[in-house]
């Protein structure tokens, strides 16, 4: 089956699809191999491929699309502005095996949104209507967008939607932030609802989907085709394998926190290069240790001693402290083990 039927097939099946987001320099070609062991997503988006008038595809994010080891579909994602060089880019992706092309809307880094891309587009509504309009006519298969509900305005959704549906996307992912708020608490599931209400394509609700019982909740108050999870899935490789445990009606597996210190051991084989000095590789890891210090009893205390070493054995000496028992973990700050 090729990739672009694997996907129709996703979106035709009775369960809500469960994706991995794109997260750059996070969920690379190492961390998606490692997710396959823990149950892994349905559908996977690539980390950005940055776009200017003289880029090439960067070759380690294009070995995630031409040495998939998922199995699952995969969507190629282009961040930038110039619009002829967005069309360049996206026909030399239809090249490879992927299922579709997907525009990047929403990222919030300053040093991104600074250069009118990712989110900063969405202060410049005429160029992402020429941008989308030129693409869509570009990509021959599916063509999708992630985006957020608007720059510094929530309500800038309302406007972003009839863009949108002009351009007969395949695929529309809402994370439900502004990209000013950043991270923040707050995110708007009602206005997701409301881009799922009024789209004829089917919708990715993106934001907070922190548990297999807010998964659960965000399916049934938005009515979403399917939910698009990041920050979780690095914190909790597990977490999609407890959704479909959850909306089977099945009792949800925690895993220990043992089987959580493995994961880490694993991960730190999977993501650190060879011949790199021992204090880049747990520098990388740091970047990991973000994310999932949020799931761990007293987490302060872990994330800031995690923050402050530099060997490997210190590194994991601090997470078998808070780790080397038995009891199971939620991974999340806000919902206990037992529930």
């Amino acid at each position: 089956m090729s990739p672009t039927a694997q996907l129709d097939a996703l979106l035709t099946a009775p369960q809500p699809v469960l994706a991995l987001a794109p997260m750059q320099d996070v969920t690379d070609l190492p961390f998606w191999r490692l997710l396959t062991h823990y149950g892994g997503a349905d559908l996977y988006f690539t980390e950005y491929f940055r776009v200017h008038p003289e880029s090439r595809l960067d070759k380690p994010i294009l070995a995630s699309i031409t040495q998939n080891p998922t199995g699952r579909p995969v969507i190629a994602q282009m961040i930038g502005n110039d619009v002829s060089a967005l069309v360049r880019t996206a026909r030399a992706l239809q090249e490879h095996p992927v299922a579709g092309i997907d525009l990047n809307l929403g990222c919030p880094a300053p040093v991104v949104y600074r250069k009118c891309a990712g989110g900063g587009l969405l202060r410049d509504l005429p160029l992402v209507d020429a941008i989308l309009g030129a693409l869509r006519e570009a990509v021959t298969g599916r063509f999708t967008v992630k985006t957020r509900l608007g720059f510094d305005d929530e309500r800038a959704i309302d406007a972003l939607l009839p863009i949108f549906a002009r351009h007969s996307l395949d695929l529309l992912t809402v994370h439900g932030r502004t990209v000013k708020q950043m991270y923040r608490d707050g995110v708007r599931y009602d206005l997701i609802g409301q881009a799922a209400a009024v789209m004829s394509c089917p919708v990715l609700a993106n934001g907070n989907i922190s548990s297999a019982p807010v998964a659960a909740r965000v399916l049934n108050e938005t009515g979403v085709r399917g939910l698009m999870i990041g920050r979780s899935a690095v914190r909790n490789p597990w977490i999609f394998t407890q959704i479909r445990q959850h909306l089977r009606g099945e009792t949800v597996v925690f895993p220990t926190g043992r089987e959580v210190l493995a994961y880490i051991h694993a991960l730190y084989e999977a993501v650190c290069t060879p011949g790199i000095r021992e204090i880049q590789q747990v520098q990388k890891m740091k970047k990991y240790t973000n994310f999932l210090g949020e799931g761990v009893p007293s987490s302060a205390e872990f994330l800031h001693t995690i923050r402050r070493v530099t060997t490997r054995g210190d590194f994991f000496t601090v997470c078998a402290r808070h780790l080397d028992h038995d009891d199971p973990m939620a991974l999340d700050a806000r919902v206990p083990a037992a529930v």
